[in-house]
């Protein structure tokens, strides 16, 4: 079942750590619909891609975002606020993916409206292997909303 997408399912990994991103992304193109994965460095990168600005003019909505928390300039927590407070974008869900698990940390992106948390593991079989949970559960499980009609993608 892939939720009658016609297309392949876009996701945003918004990831500081070149070597995550870098596995992150072979980790989905080794998963059953290996979507396409768009990188964002910072939080600041991040809001600058979904709100189409700079460089980003025209990209694709993401269905998904990855979320880590610790970035520089802006961090996932800040980012997750904005997201969730725009009603343009709060309906695309964000999977917090951080290397934390401190009851804090997981309650805060709850707080503000996060739609999973996954600790990121540390060794590489476990890190493919919620990768393809991710992808199993949000790319082929759940029906996802379509992008609104005032929407800016």
């Amino acid at each position: 079942m892939n939720n009658g997408r016609a297309q392949r399912m876009h996701i945003l990994i918004v990831e500081d750590n070149s070597g995550d991103q870098r596995l992150i992304r072979e980790a989905f193109q080794e998963t059953q619909l290996a979507p396409e994965a768009a990188v964002a460095k910072d939080g600041f990168e991040a809001l600058d891609y979904l709100f189409q600005r700079g460089a980003f003019v025209g990209v694709a909505r993401p269905d998904l975002i990855l979320l880590d928390l610790n970035l520089p300039r802006k961090d996932g927590r800040e980012v997750l606020a904005e997201i969730k407070s725009d009603p343009n974008l709060r309906n695309i869900p964000v999977v917090v993916f951080s290397s934390s698990s401190a009851p804090r940390d997981v309650s805060s992106a709850y707080a503000l409206h996060a739609n999973c948390y996954v600790t990121k593991p540390a060794d590489l079989d476990e890190l493919f292997q919620a990768i393809a949970w991710i992808e199993r559960f949000w790319c082929n499980t759940v029906i996802l909303p379509k992008a609104s009609s005032t929407s800016t993608f």
